[in-house]
């Protein structure tokens, strides 16, 4: 049979041409899919998570492919259910997890390898959950860049999305392009497999279950129905006019001060200009001007629009009914909301999303940035960032982490610390580094310090740990240091986050102090 590069690319050509697909049963023979498969699956952490039975990563030959493909020929091969458990969500609530068992994990790598080589290139521009090359930072940056002079956020979330999904729905909208019985059949055989619950199992009505390799893809299928409406339906009918119409009233206001100037009246042409400057250059209610933008991550859409609320409502409206009436879904109301873009931030993705004003901030003689989109970082984000560092409202240290050596210590305070700014860097920081980098400076110092009885205030004085953690990037650690002995971590490891472990001559290695030297000699003045 044909490689497993050779398959892909045939199908992401056809699907980019809009060609159905008649025999993709067949693949599942292909013993270099399943080989590809292993090679994508076998270093999760999943891997070794057993599902209902007790076999694993650890079980896997080619011999147990050569069985796979054998019972897919015969149309033998039956999915086991998965091994339900559940992990607490951000509410409070818990979220259901599905375990297959390691062969479904491949047979199903498998499914997703064929059916996303095929779909991708259908997929929405707007949708960035669940796709290579694209993620939370792609749809923000779009937001960022696209969305000038929004006026109102329409946020739409979907209830128990993965849970909810129809599968007569979902095989239906399969097979509009893919005419392949039998691997239809493969599928509703694997979302019908079921599930164990405390031993005890029970049928899949509907959805498909969270954990698998499967679900994302099948979801992103399921819900480009809804792509498909908003771009075809909603954008097109409330998208019009090339540009705004010139506001009348700033129009009358510049003429006065063009007059003024040349009459050289310079104390009216300031005040001309200032009023000017409160007034908008184009009308905000022309009827002749509307704007629909969207975005959809997995189950969280958010739509941008410019024109009046009451239309406002009215795309809410009819974007809460196509999934009800079409995909049999709904969405959470209270999670669905119309908020302002400039009087009120809207929630999408962890951050805050809102449209700056500022008459008095000019730019080259502009209003700079006003219309502009704003990522900020939400207060209750940086509250449970910093509660992570505190007890009783002042910065502590873990206990937990007591009898590790300084090095894992600062490591796991600077991992902790990149993970949390690199994800807020498209905000600018300011609210994360000065807020949560208060905290862990002194937490940060509280367990080297227990570990090798040196006070808090001495290792303080002797590296700036705060400054450290907000180093990101990786370095290789220094070599030729003797790991025995008396030890302490050098500045540049501790903002690395690399194990350069130094006899103490002075609190720092040798080779740190020389590259402190040249990043001074390159940023002193001459």
């Amino acid at each position: 049979m044909q490689t497993a590069e050779v398959v892909l690319n045939v199908l992401r050509e056809r699907g980019r041409k809009g060609l159905p697909c008649t025999q993709l049963y067949r693949q599942m023979f292909n013993e270099d899919l399943y080989l590809l498969a292993y090679g994508n699956i076998y270093s999760n952490s999943g891997a070794m998570t057993p599902g209902a039975s007790k076999e694993t990563a650890d079980g896997m030959s080619e011999e147990k492919i050569e069985q796979i493909t054998g019972l897919m020929r015969r149309e033998k091969y039956r999915f086991s259910p998965a091994r339900r458990v559940y992990i607490p969500k951000k509410n409070g609530k818990l979220r259901p997890l599905g375990m297959p068992s390691w062969c479904d994990k491949l047979v199903g790598e498998v499914v997703r390898l064929l059916l996303e080589a095929y779909y991708e290139p259908q997929f929405s521009d707007n949708s960035h959950g669940f796709r290579r090359g694209r993620g939370c930072h792609t749809a923000l940056r779009k937001i960022d860049d696209t969305w000038t002079g929004t006026t109102w956020f329409i946020e739409g979330d979907i209830s128990d999305c993965f849970g909810s999904l129809d599968h007569g729905i979902l095989l239906g909208i399969l097979a509009e392009k893919i005419h392949d019985q039998r691997f239809l059949r493969l599928i509703r055989n694997m979302l019908k497999a079921g599930y164990l619950e405390d031993w005890e199992y029970r049928e899949t009505l509907s959805g498909c279950p969270q954990g698998g390799v499967v679900s994302p893809i099948l979801s992103n299928i399921y819900l480009h129905k809804l792509d498909e409406f908003v771009e075809r339906e909603l954008i097109p009918q409330y998208t019009r006019g090339a540009c705004r119409k010139t506001n009348p009233e700033y129009k009358r206001i510049y003429r006065q001060l063009e007059n003024a100037r040349r009459r050289g009246d310079r104390a009216a042409a300031r005040d001309l200009r200032k009023q000017a400057r409160t007034l908008p250059t184009a009308d905000p209610m022309d009827p002749g001007y509307r704007r629909l933008k969207y975005i959809r991550y997995a189950d969280d859409h958010i739509l941008g629009f410019i024109g009046p609320k009451a239309e406002a409502e009215q795309i809410k409206a009819r974007l809460a009914a196509f999934p009800r009436e079409t995909l049999g879904l709904e969405l959470n109301q209270q999670n669905t909301v119309i908020t302002h873009a400039r009087s009120q931030p809207a929630r999408f993705l962890g951050y805050h999303i809102t449209v700056q004003h500022c008459d008095a901030r000019i730019t080259k003689g502009q209003r700079g940035i006003n219309g502009k989109v704003a990522l900020r970082v939400p207060p209750d984000v940086i509250r449970s960032q910093c509660a992570r560092y505190r007890q009783h409202g002042k910065p502590w240290h873990r206990s937990g982490l007591q009898n590790l050596d300084d090095y894992d210590i600062v490591r796991t305070y600077g991992a902790e610390y990149r993970g949390v700014v690199n994800y807020y860097l498209l905000s600018g920081l300011p609210e994360v580094l000065h807020v949560i980098l208060g905290v862990t400076p002194s937490d940060g110092c509280r367990l080297p310090a227990l570990s090798v009885t040196r006070s808090v205030v001495g290792l303080a004085s002797e590296v700036d740990v705060g400054r450290e953690l907000a180093g990101v990037g990786a370095a290789p650690p220094c070599s030729g240091h003797d790991p025995a002995g008396d030890r302490t971590m050098c500045a540049y490891d501790l903002r690395h986050g690399v194990s350069c472990l130094a006899p103490r001559e002075g609190g720092c290695c040798a080779a740190s102090r020389d590259r402190a030297r040249s990043r001074r000699s390159l940023t002193d003045p001459q």
